[in-house]
């Protein structure tokens, strides 16, 4: 935990985001670290936890977190909860919850709010556009034979 935390100080003073850290751990060993790094690379899904998932998935050559555990500076956003449950890690850690992070200007409850409204009641209009050609690639990858599910 101490080495997310440091991360999280790091960032800040490099500029490069928000104060957040965290370092994803195997069989003892830090696979994979991250900082948040929205503002300096202009990418809204650069948050500590999605960069340390990406390092590392790259280091262990996986696309899944297998007995790994995660030690995040902050409880998780719900973005990067999503990513967390794709990547499956074992366990996370974490420091400071999301009422002390709203406290500093980051606040996701809107975030919590939208994900448990209806469709049609979301500020962010989502509208559907059916496409068959769509709807056959899909049949396609359900027929596919050799492909790696997850």
């Amino acid at each position: 935990m101490q080495e997310a935390i440091e991360l999280s100080l790091k960032g800040i003073e490099h500029n490069e985001g928000g104060p957040f850290g965290c370092v994803i751990v195997k069989d003892d060993r830090i696979v994979g670290r991250g900082n948040n790094r929205v503002t300096s690379q202009n990418d809204p899904t650069a948050h500590a936890e999605v960069v340390a998932i990406r390092e590392a998935c790259k280091n262990l050559e996986t696309f899944q977190l297998d007995d790994c555990e995660i030690y995040t500076s902050c409880e998780p956003c719900p973005m990067c909860l999503g990513a967390i449950y794709w990547a499956r890690p074992k366990v996370v850690y974490y420091a400071n919850t999301r009422n002390d992070a709203a406290d500093i200007g980051f606040d996701d409850s809107f975030i919590y709010e939208e994900i448990s409204a209806d469709i049609e009641h979301r500020k962010i209009p989502l509208v559907r556009l059916p496409q068959q050609a769509a709807k056959d690639v899909f049949d396609v990858w359900n027929n596919k034979q050799d492909k790696t599910a997850y």
